[in-house]
C-alpha cells in the first residue's frame, strides 16, 4: 500500500553546487596566453586564407597554421571551417570579428607613444596660489585647450604641505615661491619678480611725497599666508623698522584685497607682476615701495617619479613657455598706460620691471 507522501523515505538526489564560483565559467589566466595570437586571429579573420594572413603579419605560412592550431584550443572553438570557395568562419569567430578591433586599438594605445596631445584624456592638479593664478592662467589655458582639449586642468589654491602631496599625487605640480627642491623632487625657474604697491587712482596720499613714513602710515590689506611666503618680508621688514601699522586687514586672497582697496584709503603689497595685471582690471594705481624687498623667484616643482613621463613633461614645457609670454606681456604693458600709474607725487618716475 502506497504510503502517505509525509511518510515516504527521502530518496538522495546528487548535489548541485548553486553558488556563482560554481556556475561560472573560470577565466584564463593571461600570463599563459600568448598575445600575439590576437594579432594572427586578426589576419585570419580578415583575409580567411592562412596564406594572405601570414603575408600579412610577416609569418610563415606553417607557423600561421600552427596559430589557428592554437586559437583553436584558447576559444575551444573550429574559428575557420572549409566551405565552398574557402575558409569561413563560425558563429563565435563572427562574435569575435567585432570584438577584436576595438580590443587590439585598446592595446596599440597602451604601449604607442605616440599618440597626439590632442588625443590624451587625463586630469592634472596643480598647486598655485590665486596671484600666481592671476599671471599664469590667462596665458596657460588657451594652449592647453588648442593643444591638449581634453586635459581637465584642475587648480588648488593652497600650497600647505605641497612635497608631501606631490610625493603621494594629491597633486601633480606647484606653482609659487618655493627654493631649492629636495633630494627627489625638481624645479623649474618660471620668472622673477618684486613687490609693488596698489592704491586706489584718486588716493590722497598720491598728493603727497611719497616716504617710508607716509607708507608706513596707511592701514595695509595682508593677504593670509603661509609662514615661509614671501609676502610675509613685506610686512616683517616693517614691523623691523618699527614704522609699520602691526595690525593689517587679513583677507583670503589677492582679488578680494584688491577690491577692497579699490574703495578705501588702504594699501596692498603684491607682487608687481600680478598688481599690473590687477590694476588693468580695477581703477589702482601701482606704485613701488619706498623701501628695499629683495625679489624673488617663482618656479614651478614637481616630484621624480611623473619627471619622465611623456605628458608630464609636455605640461611643464607648456607652462614654462606660458610663463615666459606672460612676463612679456606684462613687461610691455608696463612700460605703457600702467608705468604713467607709478609716477608718485614728487614727479619721479619709478623704475620699470
Amino acid at each position: 500500500m502506497d504510503q502517505p507522501v509525509w511518510k515516504r523515505p527521502r530518496t538522495t538526489r546528487p548535489t548541485v553546487d548553486g553558488s556563482d564560483d560554481a556556475q561560472r565559467p573560470q577565466m584564463p589566466n593571461l600570463a599563459s596566453i600568448d598575445l600575439n595570437l590576437l594579432v594572427d586571429l586578426g589576419a585570419l579573420l580578415q583575409y580567411r586564407n592562412i596564406t594572405h594572413a601570414a603575408q600579412h603579419v610577416g609569418r610563415s605560412q606553417p607557423a600561421m597554421s600552427r596559430a589557428l592550431s592554437r586559437l583553436r584550443g584558447m576559444f575551444n572553438d573550429d574559428l575557420l571551417v572549409r566551405g565552398s570557395s574557402g575558409l569561413v568562419p563560425t558563429l563565435m569567430a563572427e562574435r569575435l570579428a567585432e570584438k577584436l578591433p576595438s580590443v587590439l586599438d585598446a592595446i596599440r594605445q597602451t604601449v604607442n607613444c605616440s599618440v597626439a596631445p590632442r588625443e590624451w584624456r587625463w586630469k592634472v592638479t596643480m598647486a598655485i596660489p590665486d596671484h600666481q593664478a592671476l599671471v599664469l592662467l590667462p596665458r596657460l589655458l588657451p594652449r592647453l585647450r588648442e593643444g591638449a582639449p581634453h586635459l581637465d586642468m584642475v587648480n588648488d589654491a593652497v600650497l600647505a604641505n605641497a612635497l608631501r602631496r606631490l610625493e603621494q599625487g594629491e597633486i601633480d605640480l606647484a606653482v609659487g615661491q618655493i627654493g631649492a627642491a629636495p633630494p627627489g623632487y625638481l624645479r623649474r625657474r618660471l620668472y622673477a619678480d618684486r613687490f609693488s604697491c596698489l592704491i586706489r587712482r584718486d588716493h590722497p596720499v598720491l598728493e603727497q611725497e611719497w616716504t617710508l613714513e607716509s607708507f608706513a602710515a596707511l592701514r595695509h590689506v595682508a593677504i593670509a599666508s603661509e609662514p615661509n611666503d614671501r609676502f610675509h618680508q613685506v610686512y616683517d621688514g616693517l614691523t623691523e623698522l618699527s614704522v609699520a601699522d602691526c595690525d593689517p586687514i587679513v583677507v583670503s586672497n589677492v582679488l578680494t584685497g584688491a577690491v577692497i582697496i579699490a574703495a578705501t584709503d588702504l594699501v596692498l603689497v603684491v607682487p608687481s607682476r600680478v598688481a599690473i595685471r590687477i590694476a588693468s582690471m580695477l581703477p589702482l594705481a601701482v606704485v613701488e615701495p619706498p623701501l628695499e624687498l629683495s625679489p624673488y623667484e617663482v618656479a614651478l616643482i614637481w616630484h621624480e617619479r611623473c619627471h619622465r613621463d611623456r605628458e608630464h613633461g609636455w605640461l611643464r614645457r607648456e607652462i614654462i613657455a606660458a610663463a615666459r609670454t606672460a612676463a612679456s606681456g606684462l613687461t610691455e604693458a608696463s612700460n605703457g598706460e600702467l608705468a604713467r600709474s607709478r609716477v608718485a607725487r614728487t614727479g619721479r618716475r619709478m623704475p620699470r620691471e
